[in-house]
């Protein structure tokens, strides 16, 4: 059976940007993050670090739109 892994990296270069700034929101937001899994997150946790993310992404884009 293939895998359907949907949080892949569409551009693979991006991922340790992607990783950097996951870890600037996490802080930000007060989530302890460490390197490798974190699988003791809450759900809420790790649904507020892609949230935010998410909103700055879009704000970014949204900006440069103008």
């Amino acid at each position: 059976m293939a895998s359907n892994k949907t949080n892949r990296v569409e551009v693979p270069e991006a991922k340790a940007a992607l990783d950097r700034f996951k870890t600037e929101v996490a802080s930000e937001l007060g989530v302890n993050l460490k390197d490798g899994y974190n699988g003791d997150l809450t759900s809420r946790e790790a649904g507020s670090i892609g949230g935010e993310m998410v909103r700055r992404m879009i704000k970014k884009q949204e900006e440069s739109m103008k």
